[in-house]
């Protein structure tokens, strides 16, 4: 319903005519290149774990044999070639000089050399044959291992569960089979009695093995940490840039403010924000840890390497907006989501080699800091490498993020200038021959105002097209450079800066 005394809108009945072809151009355009980019970021998501257990074999898992190259390391290695596969890690056997102790087959894990260990006990094949021809050591035979395998939870946990323990304890039955196939009719023949029930218990599980995870990570929320985790802070420094910019441009900062009071305060405002949302990052990681054991000192250090994933991507951002189009933002927002989320999904040793430059990305390194923070007992050290990628992103984000105000600031004033310019157009117009404007009073004020109603009347007319034409290619190019000043921004809900 149209209130009384209001004039309806004009319907141009041929109007859908004239734009009609020029219309479904343009939506066709957007349409293809939007299915074009999405097509391309999903190709190269799904590539980087595509036919994944073909590449199984990259996992390297180290076997040393303490039992002096008894049957049960025979047993091992002869499973082993059964098993070996693509799909299966590649198990590397050394001797036992490399790895004189236990200790240092378990320090291999734990620094990230390997993604396991599997060694066998020194005299476990000794003891397995008095297990069988004494009763009394039957019975307590199961309590001392004669295989035992290391790994860590905490390193791609999701993926460690399914390619690195399932292997293992694959590889322990198939060494049990193959025990039985080397001596399993000796073993039987020298057993004394097997009336007895711990007698038949050694011969059915000639192999006892224990499992030395060096950090359970068991907790259902694992799989968000090397996923939607890294990703929420790229979104959360995006959508916080385009509030600063919206209530910058309330303020009218950039033109107000030099250009080095604009950039001070936006690093402050940046490290306050990053600080406090990587804290209820880290906040939110611990609350749902489910028994997880992790300490105060590693709830410190995840903030910490969280603060500086965030205050990295904010500069990201903050460059990205003030030298890409808002055309093309949507382009590369996407694609800086996806090849980052792609270089921390999978263990890259799981992805095809075009993938490897993931390790430059700050999503990986991010993630390969947690690792090791959330390993413990200094295992899986990667600071050597993490972190001069991090700072590097860092420091020279920060110093592009500066130029980028000093960008910014040049727009914000421009655009002030060809608002200016268009009013003193504006004012001249309004004083041509003929007197249609009369001078002096508050209605020159208000006809010099660039927006203001009879300011546009006067152009219809007295300047005719060709001041009507510049009057609206000044507007156009006002609102340009405002948007290339301030955008891309949304309005916060309840501020309000307009009129200071």
């Amino acid at each position: 319903m149209f209130e009384p005394g209001r004039q309806r809108p004009v319907v141009d009945n041929g109007y859908w005519r004239r734009i009609q072809k020029h219309f479904l151009l343009a939506i066709g355009t957007g349409f293809l290149l939007l299915q074009i980019l999405f097509l391309a970021n999903l190709t190269y998501l799904y590539g980087t774990i595509f036919k994944a257990t073909s590449r199984v074999h990259n996992f390297n898992v180290l076997f040393v044999d303490y039992d002096d190259s008894g049957v049960i390391g025979q047993s091992v290695l002869a499973a082993y070639e059964t098993l070996k596969a693509p799909s299966f890690p590649t198990l590397i056997h050394h001797p036992v000089s490399q790895y004189p102790g236990t200790e240092q087959a378990y320090d291999a894990v734990c620094r990230g050399d390997y993604w396991a260990t599997v060694y066998t006990h020194q005299g476990a094949s000794e003891r397995l044959a008095a297990a069988v021809t004494n009763e009394t050591v039957a019975e307590t035979y199961s309590q001392s291992p004669a295989l035992s395998y290391v790994w860590n939870g905490a390193r791609y946990s999701a993926f460690a569960e399914g390619y690195i323990m399932a292997n293992l304890q694959k590889l322990i039955a198939a060494s049990r089979v193959a025990y039985g196939h080397i001596n399993g009719t000796g073993i039987v023949q020298s057993a004394t009695d097997l009336s007895k029930a711990a007698t038949v218990n050694v011969l059915m599980d000639p192999l006892p093995a224990t499992e030395i995870n060096i950090k359970p990570t068991t907790q259902g929320t694992r799989i968000f940490y090397n996923t939607v985790s890294m990703e929420m802070p790229i979104l959360q420094q995006f959508f916080f840039l385009m509030a600063l910019n919206g209530i910058s441009s309330d303020f009218h900062l950039f033109h107000k403010l030099s250009p080095v009071a604009n950039s001070t305060l936006r690093t402050a405002v940046s490290t306050s924000y990053t600080l406090i949302a990587s804290l209820c990052t880290t906040g939110y990681i611990w609350y749902f840890r489910d028994g997880w054991s992790v300490t105060p000192t590693h709830f410190t250090l995840t903030w910490m390497v969280l603060w500086l994933y965030m205050a990295i991507n904010f500069n990201i951002m903050d460059i990205a907006t003030a030298y890409i189009d808002a055309k093309l933002m949507p382009f590369f927002m996407l694609t800086w989501l996806v090849v980052n989320a792609a270089s921390s999904l999978a263990p890259l040793e799981l992805c095809p080699r075009f993938f490897r430059w993931g390790y430059a990305l700050p999503t990986h390194e991010t993630y390969q800091l947690l690792i090791q923070i959330w390993s413990g007992d200094g295992c899986m050290d990667r600071a050597s490498r993490a972190l001069p990628i991090l700072f590097a992103w860092w420091v020279v984000g920060t110093a592009l993020a500066v130029m980028s105000v000093y960008r910014r600031c040049a727009h914000a004033v421009a655009a002030e200038r060809s608002l200016a310019g268009e009013g003193e157009a504006g004012g001249r117009v309004g004083r041509a021959p003929g007197g249609v404007v009369g001078g002096g009073g508050k209605g020159e004020e208000q006809d010099r105002s660039p927006r203001s109603q009879s300011q546009s009347m006067v152009l219809r007319t007295v300047a005719g097209p060709e001041a009507v034409a510049l009057h609206g290619y000044k507007t156009q190019e006002s609102i340009r450079l405002q948007r290339r000043a301030y955008g891309p921004s949304y309005p916060t809900p309840f501020v309000r800066g307009e009129g200071l």
